[in-house]
C-alpha cells in the first residue's frame, strides 16, 4: 500500500467531488470513507487506476449520505447525468480546491486548517497538535515537555534530514539543557551540533560526555561516517552492535557495520 500516493490523491479527489456538486465537508467526508474502503481492498487487489477507483468509491459514499437528506435530492439528480465510473478527465481539480481554502470568507485560523486538511493531507489531530504546541509556547512559561515538544515538531516539520532546522534543533536543546541538565540530552544535543556545524564539532561535543551513555558508540559511528573515516565509524557500528540491549537496535547496527565494511572495500 503506498500510503504516499493516497495522500497525493486526496486533494484532487476531493476537488472532483466538489466540481460535481459536493459540498467541501461531504466531499472530505465521502473520501475518507472511500480512503477505508481502500486501505481494506487495494494490498489484495490493487487498482490499474488508483485516482478513478477512489473518485467512484467516493463518489458512491457521497451518494449514500446525500440519498437520505431530502434537500439534497435536486442536486443528487443534477448530477447523476455524469456517470461515476469510467475513466477519470485528466483536468487537475486541485486548483479549484485551494482556491475554496483561501476563500475570503474563511476566518485565517479556518483557512490554515482547511489548506492543511484538505492539500496537505493532515488530519484534524495533527494541524491541532501544532496549536496546541504554539499556544503553550506563547505562555512564554517553557517547561521541559514544550522543549521536548517543539524539537519534535522541527523534525516532524522537515521533508527529510537534510532539510530539517538543525541549527534550531541545537538551541532547544540548549533550553531543554538548562530545564533538565540530563546526559542523554546532551548526547541528542551533540548529534544535532554535529548536523548543524559538522561532524567534528558533534565529535568534539560527544568527546565530553561519558562513553558509556546508552548509544555513545553509535552516535560517534554516525558522526564518524559523516566525517568520511568510513574504518573508524565500521568499528564503533560493530561495538555498539555488541553493547545494544535489545536484537532490533542489535541487527540494525549490525547491519550498519556491514555496510560501511562493504564500502570500504569497494574503495579498495
Amino acid at each position: 500500500m503506498n500510503e504516499s500516493l493516497l495522500r497525493e490523491l486526496i486533494p484532487a479527489v476531493i476537488g472532483v467531488l466538489v466540481r460535481r456538486g459536493a459540498d467541501f465537508a461531504a466531499a472530505e467526508d465521502a473520501v475518507q470513507d472511500a480512503l477505508v474502503s481502500a486501505l481494506r481492498t487495494w494490498p489484495d487487489n490493487p487498482p490499474n487506476d488508483p485516482k478513478a477507483w477512489l473518485v467512484t468509491a467516493a463518489w458512491r459514499k457521497f451518494l449514500d449520505q446525500t440519498r437520505s437528506e431530502a434537500s439534497r435530492r435536486g442536486r443528487e439528480l443534477a448530477v447523476e447525468s455524469e456517470p461515476p465510473a469510467g475513466p477519470v478527465p485528466a483536468a487537475d481539480d486541485t486548483l479549484q480546491l485551494y482556491f475554496l481554502c483561501a476563500h475570503p470568507s474563511l476566518a485565517p485560523a479556518a483557512a490554515v486548517a482547511l489548506t492543511l486538511r484538505a492539500v496537505g493531507g493532515l488530519t484534524t489531530r495533527q494541524t491541532e497538535g501544532v496549536t496546541i504546541l504554539q499556544a503553550a509556547l506563547a505562555r512564554d512559561r517553557l517547561g521541559e515537555y514544550q522543549a521536548q515538544a517543539a524539537i519534535a515538531a522541527l523534525h516532524a516539520d522537515a521533508a527529510s534530514a537534510a532539510e530539517t532546522d538543525w541549527v534550531q534543533i541545537v538551541e532547544w536543546y540548549d533550553e531543554l539543557l538548562r530545564l533538565t541538565d540530563s546526559p542523554i540530552v546532551r548526547l541528542n544535543r551533540a548529534v544535532a551540533v554535529g548536523e548543524a556545524d559538522g561532524p567534528p564539532a558533534g565529535l568534539a561535543a560527544l568527546a565530553e560526555l561519558d562513553p558509556s551513555l546508552p548509544r555513545h558508540a553509535a552516535a560517534r559511528a554516525y558522526l564518524h561516517e559523516r566525517a568520511g573515516d568510513l574504518e573508524q565509524a565500521a568499528d564503533l557500528y560493530a561495538e555498539a552492535a555488541y553493547a545494544a540491549t535489545n536484537a532490533l537496535e542489535r541487527d540494525h547496527l549490525t547491519r550498519q557495520a556491514a555496510r560501511v565494511r562493504q564500502t570500504l572495500s569497494g574503495l579498495e
